[in-house]
């Protein structure tokens, strides 16, 4: 559709043929303001509009309509501000929250003075501002109208930082740009409700979920609706979170499963809007200063990763497909020959009877013992990982059963979810609603798990059919929320038998309350430069979303132009494979050979690096107990360490590795790129040489061996002194430290040089 660069249409969708029938409704001056059990209440009248010649002009054949805005206070850092104009008003009870002990609501209270209100802490902090007064104005014209009434309120969540909402952004009071707050009606329902808070000029934002494009998100406009990516090259999201983080201090967490369309100084470039597909307005301003502070609190509403078992930071190998227990025989056989350290082999979706025809049973002709097979893998030091999906094809063995108890949605029979890989058709989605259908679930991969298996791949998730019908919510409340009920229900099996530090599971879509259950990674990247470049931006993203851990396929998924036959230049895998090491998970996985001897020209540097990541072992654990404590993911955004710096901003080619490693991943076939190193001492891992930031470092050249890695000066690393070929051989009571100080002299004089030989 053409793009209209109004905010009528390319925001409120008055060109869509349903609009004919809409109402918008505009906030107004409030009526009152009075506290009321520990909250304040706000009551505002809510103005009709009408759309005439693109302008929107008050319906005074409408009467007024008043609704209650609940402003209330938690830890000592969020405000969190709340509407229904339907029937019923939200509370706490649904998956995307998981409260910390901290977060109980504190005390507010209503504070009146000659220009408004004062919404004050019990301490007397000002929280919130509201403004209910006059302009001054000195009449001269009647020209153009006096401008309509709107909500005007400055919110202060940390007590410090104000977040005003975006009152009067109008160039004349009919061209509106952006509402204050409002919603939109139709045939006697709300459909949609709507906010715009100001944004600054410089503003920057960052998060949203995995999105592909550069670190400063303004300017932007996004469809926070899950999808199946198709690589990580669009705006199209697997993971998408309705909360970001803003260069002025503040975050911001829409609570909602709804579709949301985020406009972040785009559609007004004066503004941050969002439009979300539902009756209630439930926003959550975050304070905290930093970007971990308010990662942090947006933790201790949505809740915290959970461990990850040591074992799997080791090396994942994987391909689509293996198709039999001698085919992974022989790849561990030749991984472990060539020493190439190796923790976990990922059946993909051939260890069925027929592949992607799921029905959570090993193959008897290809798996013919599976419980031996599992154990003799373990006695190896190799846990096994297993593809499924939340989909049931109609001939398969548990379809009349699913059927039979409502187990799947019910819908049009003729209408099926079809597979981008193969001829399966899909009859059924499972329906994590109806807590007898996840019970079900769980007794299907459960046995699987008491079986040995130690991981179950949560694939899919991010698209359910419209047309069904599910037990206890809605499909439009539904579809973004269905991978956390997904992901929650593997996961909480798998604890219950593996136990707290021996679970994971390994998903790809993603909302508000997926980060709790690790790991996620990127989705269906491409094996090029540009896969590589999406899928760390992506990662950058993410780690600002909340996600603790992500991993990503190394060195992509599918090829190009084959998609199934193009394999990737040996330049790209070793670069891929850097990239990875410095990643909280590494993986191989793709739809054509991955493993590293299948690439005989690079495959003594990735031994090398295989090595490098496996001496790193202790410090990623070490790293990875920190993320899940605080507000930081292991692959990092250089912002977390440097908010106040603009250019980190905009930085989205470079990554923190926990809190010590700085590295720069080399992005083409050349070898050659600058790096930015910010404020502070840096050692360059390599040389040993220090450097003071911030500098730019132009045109550093990389042989395929190297990329530039550098190390905060002064800090020490646990790392492990021996080679190792699975994680399965390590006793971390070995673990040596490196200080990079003027004592380290570079790489190949260290612990690490004497037993890796990368020149």
């Amino acid at each position: 559709m053409k793009q209209g660069n109004r905010f009528v249409f390319d925001f409120l969708d008055q060109d869509s043929p349903e609009a004919v029938h809409e109402t918008i409704w505009s906030a107004g001056k409030p009526e009152s303001v009075i506290s009321e059990n520990n909250s304040v209440i706000i009551r505002i009248p809510f103005q009709a509009l009408k759309m005439e010649n693109f302008f929107l002009k008050p319906h005074k054949e409408i009467q007024n309509k008043v609704y209650e805005f609940v402003v209330r206070f938690y830890g000592d850092s969020v405000i969190r501000v709340t509407s229904a104009f339907g029937d019923d008003f939200p509370d706490d009870n649904n998956p995307m929250f998981e409260w910390s002990p901290e977060m109980k609501q504190k005390a507010l209270k209503s504070v009146e003075t000659c220009e408004g209100y004062c919404i004050e802490d019990e301490n007397g902090i000002l929280r919130m501002k509201i403004n209910t007064g006059k302009y001054p104005v000195r009449h001269w014209s009647d020209l153009q109208p006096e401008p309509q009434d709107s909500f005007e309120a400055i919110v202060y969540p940390d007590g410090k930082t104000a977040v005003p909402f975006m009152s009067y952004d109008t160039f004349f009071p009919h061209q509106i740009e952006s509402l204050s707050a409002g919603f939109v009606s139709g045939n006697g329902i709300v459909k949609r409700c709507l906010f715009s808070l100001h944004a600054k000029p410089g503003e920057k934002f960052a998060g949203t979920g995995e999105r592909f494009s550069e670190m400063n998100l303004s300017g932007k406009t996004l469809v926070l609706e899950n999808t199946d990516g198709l690589g990580v090259n669009s705006r199209r999201a697997y993971k998408n979170i309705p909360f970001y983080v803003s260069s002025k201090g503040y975050g911001l967490l829409i609570m909602t499963s709804a579709h949301v369309r985020l406009s972040l100084a785009d559609i007004s470039t004066r503004a941050v809007q969002g439009l979300i597909e539902d009756d209630i307005l439930d926003l959550f301003f975050i304070g905290g200063g930093s970007v971990e502070s308010i990662v942090l609190n947006y933790r201790r509403i949505s809740g915290f990763p959970r461990p990850v078992p040591d074992w799997s930071y080791g090396t994942w190998m994987s391909r689509m497909t293996y198709f039999s227990a001698d085919e992974t025989r022989e790849i561990v056989r030749k991984m472990r020959e060539q020493q190439f350290p190796l923790d976990v082999i990922h059946l993909d979706s051939g260890w069925f009877e027929k592949n992607w025809k799921c029905e959570w049973e090993f193959s008897k002709k290809n798996f013919p013992n599976p419980e031996k097979y599992l154990k003799e893998m373990e006695d190896k030091g190799i846990k096994i990982s297993l593809w499924q999906l939340p989909f049931i094809a109609k001939d398969t063995k548990h379809y009349e059963t699913a059927l039979k108890n409502n187990y799947i949605a019910r819908k049009n029979e003729n209408i099926s979810l079809g597979s981008n890989f193969s001829d399966v058709e899909f009859s059924g989605t499972i329906d994590f609603t109806n807590p007898k259908a996840a019970q079900w679930y769980q007794g299907l991969i459960g046995r699987l798990l008491k079986m040995g298996a130690a991981v179950i791949k949560t694939d899919f998730g991010e698209a359910i059919e419209e047309d069904a019908v599910y037990l206890n919510l809605p499909y439009k409340k539904l579809h973004n929320v269905y991978s956390l009920l997904y992901q929650k229900t593997a996961y909480e099996i798998s604890e219950s038998i593996k136990g707290k530090n021996d679970t994971m599971i390994w998903a790809r879509a993603g909302w508000t309350g997926c980060h709790r259950y690790p790991v996620h990674w990127g989705g269906d990247c491409v094996s090029s430069w540009d896969g590589l470049a999406g899928t760390i931006r992506g990662g950058l993203h993410i780690g600002i979303s909340g996600f603790a851990f992500w991993s990503h396929d190394i060195p992509g998924f599918h090829g190009t132009p084959s998609f199934m036959n193009s394999c990737p230049e040996d330049a790209l895998y070793v670069r891929w494979t850097q990239t990875g090491v410095f990643t909280s998970h590494l993986r191989y996985h793709g739809s054509n050979v991955r493993e590293p001897y299948e690439y005989p020209g690079i495959s003594g540097i990735v031994r090398n690096w295989l090595h490098l990541r496996y001496s790193l072992i202790p410090y990623i654990i070490q790293e990875g107990k920190k993320a899940i404590t605080s507000g930081y993911p292991l692959f990092r955004a250089l912002i977390f360490h440097h908010d106040d710096d603009p250019v980190c901003w905009n930085i989205d080619d470079q990554f923190y590795f926990g809190d010590s490693f700085l590295i720069a991943p080399v992005l083409n076939d050349e070898g050659i790129r600058n790096v930015y190193l910010p404020e502070g001492n840096w050692t360059d891992f390599w040389t040993g040489g220090t450097i003071t930031g911030p500098v730019w470092l132009k045109n550093i050249e990389s042989p395929l061996a190297k990329i530039p890695v550098y190390v905060k000066t002064g800090h020490t690393i646990p790392v492990y002194p021996e080679i190792v070929q699975s994680t399965h051989n390590m006793n971390f009571a070995k673990n040596v430290y490196i200080k990079f100080d003027s004592s380290y002299s570079g790489f190949a004089n260290s612990i690490l040089g004497k037993l890796i030989d990368i020149k």
